[in-house]
Formats: C-alpha cells, sequence, structure tokens
C-alpha cells in the first residue's frame, strides 16, 4: 500500500504527421531505444516507486492479433526486476501504420484486444493508462489539424473522441477479465478558458463545458442540453451516448490531471483562443475537476521549459508541488505527484508537427542523462516529503501490489475481492 505516488515519465507520444508519410517517435528521438536501462536506473536514484511508460504502440502491436513483445519484454522484465511499479501508457497519440487513424470505428474493438493480450502477457501490471489525454488527442488529430488524420472539422472531432474513449473503457474491460484488481489513472489535461470580453461568455461557455468531454463520457457523467445537442449534431449516435452513460468502470479510476502554462486560455469575442499562462493555477482547476467526478486525483504531468536559467524550472517544480498541498490540506484525496518527463523531450516546442531535432529542455534529465537543476530539486521534495505522507493518513492510500509481490496469495485475494466489488457496481448501475 501506498500513501502517495511519486512519478515521473518516458515520454513516448508517436503520431502521425505529413498526412500518414513520417511517424513522430518520441522514444527514439530522445534516445531510449539506446539508454533505457540507464534510464530505468536512474528512476531508481530519484527515489521513484513509479513510472508512466509504455511500449511503442507502432513496434509492439503489428496487426490484429499480432504482437512483436521482444521489446516489452526486456524493458517490463528489467522494471520487475528492480521492483518499480509501470503505469503503463498503452495508446499515446498514436495508432498502427495498418489501422489508420482514430475516424476508424474498428479501433476501439481492436486496441481492447491489444489491452487484453498485454495484460495476459504481463499478468504483475496493476496501473495503466490505457488512453492517454483523450481530448487533447481528439483535438490535435481532428480539429486542429495536426496530427494522424489531420482534419479539421467537428464531426471528425467528435468520431475521434468517441473512437478514443470507447477505446479507453473497453480496454479497461479487458484487462479487468485478466487482472480483477486493476487501477485505471486517467491523464487528461485540466484546462480552463477565460473571456477577454463579456462578448467572448458565448464562446467560453461552450469550451469550458466541452473540455470535460473526454472524462464525462469515460466516467458515464451526463452532460448538458447543449453538449449533447452538439454531439448529435456532429455525428454520435444516442445509441452510442447512452453506452457511456451505462458503463461502470468508476470505483477502479483515479482522475489524473494534467497541468502546464499552456493549459489555461484567453478567448477572443470571434472565439479565437490564445494561451493565458498560469491564471488561476493547478488547485482550482483541480478542485473543478474533483467537485464534478468525486474521484481520487493524481497529478500526472507537468513541465516548463528552461530558457536561459533553469531555475525556472525548479520554481516551477516548487509552485506545482505547493498547489498539491493545498488540494490535499483542502480536502481532495491527492495520491499522486509526477514530472513529466524523465528526459528532456524533442519538437514539442512544435506541438510535434515539425520534424526538426529541436531538443526542448523539459525534463529531470538531459538527453545526455545529466541531471538538470530541477532534477535535483525533484529528488530532494521525493526523499523530504515521501515519509511524511506516509504518516499523514493511514487510511488514504493507493491499493498497489508491488511487482516483487505479484505472485504473492494476497494477489489473488485482492482480484477476487475486487471483482465482487465490480459486480455489485455493474447491478446497481
Amino acid at each position: 500500500m501506498f500513501n502517495f505516488a511519486f512519478a515521473t515519465g518516458i515520454e513516448n507520444s508517436a503520431p502521425t504527421i505529413d498526412n500518414g508519410a513520417k511517424r513522430v517517435d518520441e522514444l527514439e528521438k530522445c534516445g531510449f531505444y539506446v539508454h533505457w536501462r540507464t534510464d530505468f536506473a536512474l528512476v531508481k536514484d530519484l527515489g521513484l516507486d513509479f513510472l508512466r511508460f509504455g511500449p511503442p504502440i507502432h513496434r509492439t502491436w503489428t496487426g490484429p492479433d499480432r504482437y512483436d513483445w521482444e521489446f516489452a519484454d526486456l524493458t517490463f522484465g528489467q522494471l520487475r526486476a528492480q521492483n518499480t511499479v509501470p503505469i503503463v501508457d498503452l495508446c499515446h497519440f498514436g495508432v498502427p501504420d495498418w489501422l489508420g487513424d482514430f475516424q476508424n470505428p474498428d479501433f476501439p474493438a481492436l486496441f481492447a484486444g491489444y489491452a487484453r493480450a498485454f495484460a495476459a502477457r504481463y499478468p504483475w501490471v496493476q496501473l495503466y493508462t490505457p488512453v492517454n489525454e483523450m481530448f487533447v488527442c481528439a483535438s490535435f488529430s481532428a480539429r486542429l489539424g495536426w496530427w494522424n488524420e489531420q482534419l479539421k472539422d467537428e464531426r471528425a472531432f467528435v468520431a475521434a473522441l468517441k473512437h478514443l474513449v470507447q477505446a479507453n473503457i473497453l480496454a479497461m474491460e479487458a484487462i479487468l477479465e485478466v487482472r480483477p484488481d486493476a487501477l485505471f489513472i486517467q491523464s487528461e489535461s485540466s484546462e480552463y478558458f477565460h473571456p477577454e470580453t463579456p462578448a467572448a461568455t458565448v464562446w467560453t461557455d461552450r469550451y469550458n463545458a466541452e473540455r470535460f468531454l473526454s472524462l464525462d463520457l469515460n466516467y458515464g457523467r451526463s452532460v448538458d442540453a447543449q453538449t449533447y445537442a452538439y454531439l448529435l449534431e456532429h455525428g454520435m449516435k444516442p445509441e452510442e451516448y447512452a453506452f457511456f452513460m451505462r458503463r461502470a468502470l468508476r470505483n477502479h479510476c483515479i482522475m489524473g490531471n494534467d497541468y502546464y502554462a499552456t493549459n489555461e486560455h484567453w478567448v477572443a469575442e470571434d472565439g479565437t483562443v490564445t494561451t493565458a499562462g498560469e491564471v488561476f493555477g493547478y488547485s482550482e482547476i483541480t478542485r473543478e475537476y474533483f467537485e464534478r467526478y468525486r474521484l481520487p486525483v493524481m497529478h500526472t504531468e507537468t513541465n516548463i521549459r528552461m530558457e536561459a536559467e533553469e531555475a525556472a524550472a525548479v520554481h516551477w517544480l516548487k509552485k506545482q508541488w505547493a498547489n498539491v498541498l493545498r488540494v490535499r490540506r483542502a480536502g481532495i484525496p491527492v495520491l499522486g505527484f509526477t514530472w513529466y518527463s524523465l528526459t528532456d523531450q524533442v519538437d514539442w516546442d512544435s506541438a510535434l508537427t515539425l520534424d526538426r531535432g529541436q531538443v526542448n529542455r523539459l525534463g529531470l534529465f538531459d538527453l545526455d542523462r545529466r541531471p538538470r537543476q530541477v532534477g535535483h530539486a525533484f529528488r530532494q521534495l521525493v526523499g523530504d516529503w515521501k515519509a511524511v505522507l506516509a504518516r499523514q493518513s493511514a487510511c488514504l492510500t493507493l491499493p498497489v501490489i508491488m511487482p516483487d509481490e505479484a505472485d504473492s496469495p494476497a494477489v489473488e485475494a485482492q482480484g477476487r475481492r475486487a471483482r465482487e466489488v465490480r459486480l455489485a457496481a455493474a447491478a446497481r448501475s
């Protein structure tokens, strides 16, 4: 059992650009295929027990019911050997070439098969983020035209979002068939839209409702009448909406939310959106999300670009941690905090739309695996707070079974209890 999960992540985004002609593989750009053993050792050196990481979907999932597990066997074998708990990220902004893109209606059911196969091969894995940032992925792929299908159409956006959330739900159900006590940590962008003028409120009201769409559908929370009409107008069928409303998986979920300086927006009276920077901040926005879903929370992503001075990242780390503590003290069950990612990233300054090899100084370590100032600060933060948080509450816990305990009778007993709880929840819904 853990009272709090400090984590980092291995950046594994894999969308396509240039109308599908080019794959953006952040694992390759960041040198992970070469340095993965070193990277995993750095996770232990930071004092972390948890790591957001997933296999490269386009290399692993080679066709319907066909998989190449070689690299996953190596990497997950090492994580188990070093007793690091993976939060497995199965779909991070891209699908294999053979599957096309997120307009493909076959994606959800096929993805569930992939998730089930992964869970069966690695039954010791308990924590998952089946589909990362569903709202962001649908927006960037089908509303802004940046990735994958590269469309700029509301019907395409609704189709992508529908398929992404369906895939996430079906994957959760498939994983639970194999690992009944699995837990799912959604990693979703927490947004807020601020009106620049009174006339802009017609837009901000819409945008601030739509920002919840992926989680509303995922958790089976009814949307408002205007949003429901929007979904139907742009291609969602009533029976498809009903699919989301009748699922009973909330009791297996932790509402992971991400916060960056780009998550808050100014909106002009013509609906144009620009970055606002930190206005409300993580704590205020997280309170809104918690009040809507009433689920345990984990801060699943943050970083800030380091320009000339690395001290800016240390300052941002302190601010985010102060926000996490503030939320906890307000009575919201926050179970974890993540600096994302372990190393610097590449080409995120263009949202991965340009393949320039531009290194983005965002990590705890640079791409030569040398620690940045924020890496030292994060290690210190983890060391200072890990034991303190464990003493604050014996009840606020994350029921995680460590990899080195995965073969113990406790796993079977916990799985049996989890299956009973799920069946009871399904009977009530």
